[in-house]
């Protein structure tokens, strides 16, 4: 390769589906005179997309609390002398959106992978999508709508008997469980247990806001206050059941994707979780003067209807936060990966002398065993052919002499070793280098060692 600084940018798909990807640079023979002008954003997803992805996202946990809020109510609080027709209406739209929410992921995953623009999918593209994990749940999403649609009105018409109700639950836990396959729950330390909290939250988080959507539209619109003295204590029982459950699960994730308080505090996840718990906490405290007032019906619906409006526009704004956490990289992780690359342990450098340029690189730069490459190049910054190589390593300061580092030529150009370094500590490294029969030079250089 030419002398210069060149740029790598790489971009690879984790196991929950998400990218990741980013830059580095490296020299050959001597850094370039002026910044490498090639692309920095490969390991960058297009913003339009990203955005894309979350309201497909959105659009998806909307449609399922379209779908269990009215068939919940009709199943076991609707009075019978109202209509049905609306609340029907609203399940067909939650199934409506659960469907185009699989399509549009589906899509959308191809260019999130890619890190291109909106319509940079190709063929291959997709097709890789579709034999993923993830396409394969986004799939089986798709195929259970067309369940539900086809059995739900006999359903809801009271036809089928104990079958049909089996069949349909069968099918609904398949739907609720493809969120979590799909996402970082699949790909945690304890991957069962996160699948099952998930999916317990998920479902909890329907019943509770479906229930809420169904109070707002029709209950408290149309029934009257003998209907709604049977139908509001236990309504607030079951809300605060799925408040019980929605809180514990996410508390069970919160442990296994955060982890730690420096996660919480210091990665984008973290932060994004403390939004949502705190919001979320706001919408209980309404919650609990919901409640209240269901207990207390001198209070009069009017006030009611009012609380109830603020939990459901604070679930929706709630629900944001959840979609964004959705396609963002979990805590424990992020925390995990160095946000500086010179804090990944890698020392790297270019020595020069004379008769060649060498680069060097050390790594972990720990106490332990350390892993040394060595690269020769001429002063021009061609690959130069070492007839020896040679390398010590001492920690002056705290009375360490030098300690020799075996090295093996991997090619006339490239030599590698392991060094043991008892102790931390600003480490010399010395490199000896003989070049022909008579020419050789020392390089040194101090390496911070952790």
């Amino acid at each position: 390769m030419p002398r210069g600084t060149f740029l790598v940018g790489y971009r690879v798909i984790s196991a929950d589906s998400h990218p990741v990807g980013a830059a580095f640079t490296y020299s050959v023979g001597a850094p370039s005179a002026t910044p490498n002008p090639g692309d920095t954003t490969s390991g960058r997803t297009d913003r339009i997309v990203a955005t894309s992805v979350s309201a497909g996202n959105y659009l998806g946990f909307a449609g399922l609390i379209l779908v269990v809020g009215p068939v919940l109510v009709l199943t076991a609080l609707w009075p019978r002398r109202l209509s049905a027709r609306g609340p029907t209406r609203l399940a067909y739209l939650g199934l409506g959106l659960i469907g185009l929410s699989a399509l549009l992921e589906l899509y959308l995953q191809a260019p999130y992978d890619n890190g291109g623009s909106l319509f940079s999918a190709s063929g291959a593209d997709l097709s890789a999508v579709f034999d993923s994990t993830y396409g394969k749940a986004q799939l089986v999403r798709l195929a259970v709508v067309v369940v539900i649609a086809l059995l739900l009105p006999a359903y809801l018409a009271g036809r089928g008997g104990r079958p049909l109700q089996a069949g349909l639950a069968v099918v609904a836990v398949i739907a609720v469980g493809t969120w979590p396959v799909a996402g970082h729950p699949a790909t945690s330390n304890a991957p069962l247990l996160t699948i099952i909290s998930d999916a317990a939250h998920l479902a909890s988080m329907a019943v509770w806001l479906g229930g809420l959507v169904m109070l707002t539209l029709f209950l408290l619109r149309r029934a009257n206050d003998k209907e709604l003295d049977a139908i509001l204590p236990v309504w607030s029982n079951w809300a605060a059941l799925a408040v019980t459950v929605l809180v514990l699960a996410g508390t069970a994730q919160a442990l296994i994707q955060v982890a730690t308080l420096g996660a919480l505090l210091h990665t984008t996840y973290g932060q994004l979780l403390l939004w949502k718990v705190g919001l979320l906490a706001a919408v209980l405290a309404v919650a609990a003067v919901s409640r209240q007032a269901v207990r207390r019906r001198a209070a009069g619906v009017p006030r009611l209807r009012r609380t109830v409006l603020l939990e459901v526009v604070g679930a929706v704004v709630v629900l944001a936060f959840s979609s964004a956490l959705v396609q963002t990289t979990p805590a424990r992780t992020a925390a995990a990966v160095p946000a500086n690359p010179a804090d990944q342990g890698i020392y790297s450098t270019t020595l020069t002398s004379k008769l060649y340029q060498l680069q060097l690189d050390i790594e972990p730069t720990r106490v332990g065993n350390n892993e040394v490459h060595l690269y020769a190049f001429t002063p021009q910054g061609a690959a130069l052919t070492v007839k020896e190589w040679k390398a010590s390593a001492a920690l002056p300061a705290q009375g360490i002499e030098p300690i020799d580092v075996s090295l093996l030529a991997l090619t006339e150009s490239h030599a590698t070793g392991t060094v043991t370094l008892p102790n931390p500590g600003g480490w010399q490294f010395s490199f000896t280098l003989r070049v022909s029969d008579f020419d050789e030079a020392t390089v040194t250089t101090t390496v911070p060692v952790k």
